[in-house]
């Protein structure tokens, strides 16, 4: 009799309806590596939890750890393959051996404003070449992103007015295309994550960096600096989270859940980080940072330097037996279509 019951239990659970159990709660793990009140987690990651929470009526949550605490910015693929967390900030540059098509979203001079080229990344992760030679591949699953406005050259003595003042200059990169960029212009590259850039350079080390104008004031780097450049794109960075493949085999509910908020954050958030770079650059200046847009002969001089960087890059790749020239293209379409394809 006793064993009756639990059989017809069994046949009764499993003929139940499927949104029985997908409103189970479920609670997943993300991590990053920045500090906490970064304005990329407040514009990009807080606001996507927090949709997907309202969208699943409470079902889904999150537990959060930034600033490093379960792992540095290079180790987040791995975490995130090995089921460490469920959803990690994985920049591609950190992991440019995995990730290198990636950083056709990196490459200097190719957009102006950080929606071109969010909007065109998003494509090509979600569904175009990217998506299908590294994400796939890696067995993870893009979930948002932003790609940041295009880096200006930020130092902290030097100031650059024409290509002989890049000579030598020892300055901060995310590696691969971000060297190249360098390189060209006769600058030496010194590869780190951005959480270390601040020690490097305190202690003279380094010269300056490329970087976005708020990612120099949320890693207190405005105390540091005193130049930026204006008028030349020096490249870029891609902001991305994502989730482990496994993972991701969620019911139909959740997942719609976290793909419409994903198409919902990804031109908000893209379009505020393009407001906020207006609003950091003027806090840059009353804490005494110049901005001395380049002289017109300096920005045709380096645009010809860095004219070749993109057809570098991918010649390289495909000479590794990578798609890169596949995705290049892609990718100069969709910024010609306006990320729609």
């Amino acid at each position: 009799m006793k064993k009756n019951k639990v059989w017809a239990a069994a046949v009764f659970a499993l003929a139940l309806p499927v949104s029985t159990f997908q409103a189970q709660a479920l609670e997943l793990k993300v991590a990053d590596s920045f500090p906490a009140g970064h304005y990329l987690v407040r514009l990009l990651l807080k606001p996507w939890m927090d949709d997907v929470t309202k969208r699943t009526n409470g079902a889904v949550t999150f537990t959060y750890y930034p600033n490093q605490q379960i792992g540095k910015a290079a180790d987040m693929l791995r975490l995130t393959q090995s089921g460490v967390v469920d959803i990690g900030y994985i920049g591609p540059s950190y992991v440019s051996d995995k990730m290198p098509l990636s950083e056709v979203a990196q490459l200097p001079g190719a957009f102006e404003t950080s929606c071109q080229g969010t909007l065109a990344y998003w494509k090509t992760a979600r569904e175009g070449v990217l998506a299908k030679q590294e994400y796939a591949p890696n067995k993870i699953k893009l979930l948002f992103e932003v790609v940041l406005p295009p880096y200006q050259v930020v130092t902290a003595k030097t100031k650059v007015d024409t290509t002989k003042d890049m000579q030598g200059l020892k300055l901060r990169t995310t590696g691969g295309a971000q060297d190249l960029t360098l390189r060209a212009l006769g600058a030496v590259p010194v590869r780190m994550a951005a959480p270390d850039a601040y020690e490097s350079l305190s202690r003279g080390t380094m010269d300056g960096l490329l970087f976005p104008m708020e990612s120099v004031v949320a890693y207190g780097l405005d105390k540091l600096v005193k130049h930026a450049t204006e008028g030349v794109s020096f490249g870029s960075f891609i902001v991305a989270y994502s989730i482990n493949q496994s993972v991701w085999e969620l019911p139909d509910d959740v997942k719609k859940a976290m793909n419409e908020a994903s198409e919902a954050i990804e031109p908000t958030a893209c379009a505020q980080v393009d407001k906020e770079t207006e609003t950091t650059r003027k806090h840059l200046q009353d804490q005494g940072v110049s901005f001395e847009p380049l002289p017109e002969a300096t920005r045709a001089e380096m645009k010809d330097k860095l004219k070749g960087v993109g057809k570098e890059w991918a010649s390289g790749l495909d000479s590794r037996g990578k798609q890169a020239s596949a995705a290049l293209k892609e990718f100069e379409d969709l910024l010609a279509s306006g990320g729609a394809k």
